[in-house]
């Protein structure tokens, strides 16, 4: 277990005020309904039989367009897809859609479910994109939070994506911003009031411990300049633990908190949205290899 962590190491929340937080939420939710209001899509596509999770797909042309698999975060235990479509007009206009994704919340769904389900949806877009107008060659993943921890979960090695009908593909280029891959600190943390994690657990459900991910991959990990110590030191260790076999990119985020930081997406001269422009790019590219 990691030592000297202390009890605000992990709390999100404290690093913002509770008024803070709501209009953030609220900007979320707002800018989400704004972003989609005049774009064709494809909205509550259920991605899963046995879960009945819905996906939505926006910002879709007249030709088959690349993909940003967004996948939203609230602690495993909060939010929804309709909180995370802020970004889908900035990326239309760039030709990228957007696809949100919904999934079972803690404490009623467990953590290895809801990674399960994560990992489901990706495999729809990949089987079923086609379908929608997605480009399923160039399809980036992301999230904020224990958003950026599921998406990662889409990265990683170790045979998952057998079971689920894409043999090997694992998604090779992703947006990862303040999340968290290493879960055995929060074994000791009262997020496992919801999680109910043990040692053995968080360690089979961390990116940090699962297998590489495969050679061509590239990640943008970044973080902001206001968050909790344990998130900040987390996006710092997966670029060094990746490093070896992952095309690093990645920044933190000056004047931003954890939550607001996902908000720059909505801003089309943001460096993160750069950076889902650049890494549509690099998917390509892998595919062409």
């Amino acid at each position: 277990m990691p030592n000297q962590i202390t009890t605000t190491d992990y709390d999100a929340r404290a690093t913002v005020t509770e008024a803070q937080f709501d209009a953030i939420m609220a900007r979320y939710l707002a800018r989400s309904a704004d972003a989609v209001r005049d774009l064709h899509g494809a909205p509550g596509v259920i991605y899963d039989a046995t879960s009945r999770q819905r996906l939505d797909v926006w910002g879709t042309g007249s030709t088959p367009r690349p993909a940003f698999f967004v996948v939203h975060g609230g602690y495993w235990r909060a939010l929804s897809r309709h909180h995370t479509l802020f970004m889908a007009d900035v990326l239309a206009e760039a030709g990228i859609a957007t696809v949100a994704i919904d999934y079972g919340l803690a404490p009623a769904t467990p953590l290895r479910e809801i990674v399960r389900q994560t990992r489901a949806a990706y495999a729809h877009v990949l089987r079923h994109g086609a379908d929608y107008g997605l480009d399923v060659d160039r399809v980036v993943v992301g999230g904020s939070s224990a958003g950026a921890h599921l998406a990662a979960m889409t990265m990683v090695g170790g045979g998952w994506t057998d079971s689920l009908g894409i043999g090997g593909r694992t998604a090779r280029a992703g947006l990862l911003i303040s999340g968290l891959y290493d879960l055995r600190p929060l074994v000791d943390t009262p997020a496992n009031d919801w999680l109910s994690l043990t040692e053995q657990s968080a360690t089979a459900l961390s990116p940090a411990f699962a297998p590489d991910p495969p050679p061509g991959t590239t990640a943008f990990i970044a973080d902001a300049e206001i968050e909790a110590a344990g998130f900040a030191r987390q996006s710092s260790d997966l670029r060094t633990r990746w490093s070896d076999s992952v095309t690093i990119g990645g920044t933190t985020v000056t004047g931003r908190n954890h939550f607001d930081v996902f908000l720059d997406l909505a801003d089309p001269a943001s460096e993160l949205t750069a950076a889902v422009i650049d890494l549509v790019d690099a998917a390509g590219a892998h595919e062409d290899m």
